[in-house]
């Protein structure tokens, strides 16, 4: 089992990093964007919704990375008084009865809207815009995948009590 929780943490992290680095690419598009508008008057739809698809990628791919590292947005007033074995049934009741639960709902219900894109070809209604929509689309079912593999590591580690990775 320590196997497995080794694989997908493993898996979250490269791919969280990866996410991270994005925000690089992200910034050097809206500096260029912002350059070119000011200097030349010049912009174009699809640099503007690539824009916006970076930034959807840099938060989906993000979320189970932030998990894993314990970063992610948590109301702190009574948990980090908490003894830790405390904690660790926070994590598992929050995990079972909320995230867990609401990562499948989402990797279910985007499966769908992922595959009608990859089915209609969906494009930007805009002219000279991103020609194919679907790729970003089918990052959220793979975001929600990512999400409920962290989540389960997450549940079993608080479950047994095993130590939290030690990636930073």
């Amino acid at each position: 089992m320590n196997r497995l929780l080794t694989a997908i943490e493993a898996l979250v992290a490269a791919i969280g990093r990866g996410a991270g680095y994005l925000n690089l690419v992200l910034i050097v598009v809206v500096v260029v964007d912002v350059l070119l508008r000011w200097f030349f008057s010049l912009t174009a739809a699809w640099v503007i919704e690539l824009e916006w698809h970076l930034f959807a990628l840099i938060f989906l791919l993000g979320i189970p990375y932030a998990l894993q590292q314990d970063r992610h947005v948590r109301v702190d007033l009574f948990y980090e008084n908490f003894r830790p074995r405390d904690q660790r049934t926070v994590n598992l009741v929050g995990g079972l009865i909320f995230l867990l639960p609401w990562a499948a709902v989402l990797f279910y219900y985007s499966g769908y809207y992922a595959l009608e894109a990859w089915r209609s070809g969906e494009g930007s209604p805009n002219p000279n815009g991103i020609p194919f929509y679907f790729p970003i689309k089918s990052v959220v079912p793979l975001a929600a995948a990512l999400l409920l593999l962290q989540g389960l590591a997450e549940c079993y580690r608080a479950a047994t009590g095993a130590p939290e990775t030690t990636e930073t």
